[in-house]
């Protein structure tokens, strides 16, 4: 190291980002210390403070090292600290520092309501900020945020949140590109207007009845967890979409043209039938399918799915190359009727994978005969992986149907595998 010129020891230590190791560094040597003021990035873990028995407040400790760098990009810190603390630090790192993390740890925190002005209110200095993430976010009052102008990235992560203070905190990022709130609860309808919005992830804890509006032109990537009723009128660009509900029920869902959907996830225990074909109409483009949804049916009234029609559903999803079918869709499927509608020059022309998985015994026949189906129409189809979950039957039709099951995967051992 010694031998090295200062700018090559510079970029080395541009890499390292330990509030521990940098501290420790600092005291190797003069050249070293030196050095360590042109590191872009700092990081303070959860157990940072741990064992201080020193006499300087670990908000002073930050403070401290923050103002021996000359240009902070990058803030992370997961250590407690105060609002008083974090108001001091970004005041120094204002016009520098491009990505902040902190785990505020105050969603049980009354204290963190009343406080003024609040650990929210004070990241508003950090007026460069190209990315925040936080953890543990208690917002029940609107954050007192002016503007980030140049804010592309928010991720929250496990919050308390009201709608007002939630509108208000995205008004203040206007070209945000990334959304992500995750574990989310207390909103009830969200309604969110992000004009350059581009990836979105919501999940919503708690009783999965929440709504969302979403007015987004530019949105590619779109997942949603816990919304029964979900609009998202400008839908141009979307090529990745994922619903799912794992506590409530899918109710309704309004969307516009699909055309540039190539991935549909479509996850729960009950949704409408009405929002199921819905979502199966508009996704005539789709290249991959994944449905496990247990239900269908409105309000309490728990129904299977009705019958579709194999020939109907491959002719109106022509490109779809990958489906992933769980037990409830797989049985729509495998109707006595499913088939009938078979012509000559009837193929699947671009199915590739499918993943099946079978929960019953029951219509072994039909099961085989539609298995078999997908194997004779499916010309280029590679890989058929038959998952097998625990059968609620002590008959003896369970032992039968796996029995036809192996033989199946024997005759196509090439193609069919059993998991």
């Amino acid at each position: 190291m010694e031998s090295l010129p200062d700018a090559i020891v510079q970029c080395i230590f541009s890499h390292m980002n330990n509030a521990k190791d940098v501290a420790i560094c600092n005291c190797v040597s003069k050249r070293w210390k030196e050095s360590l003021p042109f590191i872009k990035s700092l990081f303070f873990p959860r157990n940072s403070f741990d064992n201080h028995d020193g006499s300087d407040h670990p908000d002073t400790i930050v403070c401290k090292m923050i103002s021996s760098i000359v240009k902070l990009e990058e803030l992370v810190v997961y250590s407690p600290f105060s609002s008083t603390g974090l108001a001091s630090w970004l005041l120094l790192v204002s016009s520098s520092l491009k990505h902040l993390e902190l785990r505020l740890d105050n969603l049980a925190e009354y204290q963190s309501c009343i406080e003024s002005p609040s650990k929210l209110d004070c990241i508003s200095a950090a007026k460069n900020l190209e990315s925040l993430k936080l953890w543990g976010v208690l917002m029940v009052k609107s954050p007192k945020w002016d503007a980030f102008p140049k804010l592309q990235s928010l991720e929250i992560v496990g919050a308390r949140l009201e709608d007002p203070a939630l509108t208000a905190a995205l008004q203040a990022c206007p070209i945000l590109k990334n959304l992500l709130l995750l574990g989310c609860e207390g909103v009830r309808s969200v309604s969110l207007e992000l004009l350059n919005l581009e990836q979105c992830k919501l999940d919503f804890y708690g009783g999965g009845n929440y709504s969302l509006t979403l007015t987004s032109p530019k949105i590619e990537f779109l997942e949603v967890q816990g919304c029964s009723w979900i609009s998202v009128r400008e839908t141009t660009r979307l090529r990745n979409l994922s619903i799912s509900n794992n506590a409530g029920r899918v109710y309704m869902v309004d969307f516009g043209k699909l055309a540039a959907l190539e991935f549909l996830s479509i996850r729960g225990v009950q949704w409408c039938w009405n929002a199921i074909s819905k979502m199966l109409h508009l996704a005539s483009e789709v290249k991959h399918l994944y449905m496990k949804v247990e239900f269908t049916g409105d309000f309490d009234n728990l129904q299977p799915f009705p019958e579709i029609d194999l020939v109907d559903f491959f002719n109106s999803h022509p490109k779809l190359q990958k489906f992933d079918i769980h037990g409830a869709m797989f049985a729509a499927l495998c109707q006595k009727n499913s088939l009938k509608n078979v012509q000559s020059g009837f193929v699947i022309p671009c199915l590739e994978e499918v993943v099946i998985t079978v929960r019953s015994p029951l219509n072994a026949e039909q099961k085989i005969s539609t298995l078999e189906s997908l194997l004779k129409y499916g010309k280029v189809m590679k890989s058929m992986a038959i998952r097998i979950l625990r059968m609620r039957s002590s008959h003896s039709s369970a032992d039968d149907f796996f029995d036809e099951i192996c033989r199946f995967q024997r005759m196509n051992h090439k193609i069919v595998q059993i998991e």
